[in-house]
């Protein structure tokens, strides 16, 4: 049976080519993080927010939230020999926190969306910023923003970042495209991903490094992961997938709305901190649209971009309900993809059945090269 490639970033090599998408407000923990390792992926833990249901949050949010990410990265490497990573948004306003907790904790890979990390993360000096064994690794959605970083941590490092993440519109949770591309639906992810790959090997023969490059976005299926790979990925994200695993940290009740959703379920809203996000339109959602719903309630700004004055609810604090089950005070962010989930399985079962329609499309492309 074919078999996928290998997934190589510096000296680290992921027996598959899956990322598992860091999913914040507890959705991805160590729970999930650690089956995929195990299954040869790179497992992510979503640090947002990561804290927002530890006793004693409201009085301490920052500790509450550096204080449960090393605690969930221990867990983590207690049930895996395998990779570990930490998913970072750059728009939080504990992003430095969290980030040297990370590094500090020797996970993996630090993947870093919602902003580019211009300056070196987590406030390392430079010394050990060139030493430190954790890959950093960006999520970009053109390859403008990736000659942006590069041509900064070139000039002011002599260094790169170690891989790219590159994001298209059919992602779940906040997007980095303007509402009207989203639903266009014009922009083609591996058109993206062939952009962002020749902007990352003209800066990594200079620097004579190999820079891999990860396609993230409506990647659903092992034919999905061949046909990421036959254009040019040399690895994926995937999030949703992973929802509907035994394994994933989040509620029975979460899990559900995912295999209730249908098509026209999966919808484009305006979150309160200034980005467009996809996610599954329950009574919250139109109660906050209609201007009936929504618990504005804050105790910390938990993100820089957060529209606190004019926002509707606390997105954090709909995000940790729905993570817990209260999907009347809270909702779920999903992929586009969202709907075609039917069924509750293992990480092990989606990792086998991923493998099989793999080599099925791999098959099924040597038939019609008549090779």
């Amino acid at each position: 049976m074919p078999q996928m490639p290998n997934l190589q970033i510096g000296e680290l090599i992921a027996k598959l080519p899956i990322v598992q998408g860091g999913m914040s407000v507890g959705i991805s923990l160590s729970g999930l993080a650690a089956a995929v390792a195990n299954e040869g992926g790179i497992g992510v833990i979503g640090a947002a927010g990561i804290g927002f249901l530890e006793n004693g949050f409201d009085q301490h949010p920052f500790q509450s939230n550096m204080d449960a990410l090393k605690n969930e990265i221990r867990k983590a490497r207690e049930m895996t020999d395998g990779l570990i990573g930490v998913n970072v948004m750059k728009a939080l306003t504990d992003y430095d926190n969290l980030v040297k907790v990370s590094i500090k904790e020797k996970v993996d890979a630090v993947f870093i969306g919602a902003g580019l990390p211009l300056r070196i993360p987590g406030r390392l000096d430079l010394s050990e910023f060139k030493k430190m064994k954790t890959k950093i690794i960006p999520i970009v959605s053109s390859a403008n923003t990736v000659k942006t970083l590069f041509t900064y941590w070139e000039k002011n490092y002599k260094k790169l970042p170690d891989a790219v993440v590159v994001e298209g519109t059919e992602a779940g949770g906040h997007l980095g495209f303007t509402e009207h591309d989203i639903i266009d639906g014009s922009i083609n992810l591996m058109d993206i991903v062939n952009q962002v790959k020749e902007t990352v090997e003209d800066f990594a023969k200079r620097m004579r490094s190999s820079i891999p490059v990860i396609a993230a976005g409506g990647i659903f299926s092992g034919k999905d992961i061949f046909d990421a790979m036959k254009n040019g990925a040399n690895g994926v994200q995937m999030a949703t997938r992973f929802v509907a695993t035994k394994e994933c940290d989040a509620s029975d009740e979460f899990k559900q709305a995912y295999i209730d959703a249908k098509e026209e379920d999966i919808v484009i809203i305006k979150s309160p901190v200034g980005l467009p996000g996809r996610a599954i339109k329950n009574e919250f959602l139109k109660s906050v649209s209609d201007g009936t719903g929504g618990d504005t309630f804050c105790t910390w700004k938990c993100l820089r971009t957060c529209r606190m004055s004019k926002a509707q609810y606390c997105i954090g604090r709909a995000l940790a309900n729905a993570k817990i089950g209260l999907l009347k005070e809270g909702f779920a962010f999903a992929g586009k993809n969202a709907f075609r989930v039917d069924k509750i399985m293992t990480v092990k079962e989606l990792i086998e059945l991923l493998m099989k329609e793999y080599a099925e499309a791999e098959s099924g492309e040597s038939t019609v090269d008549g090779q």
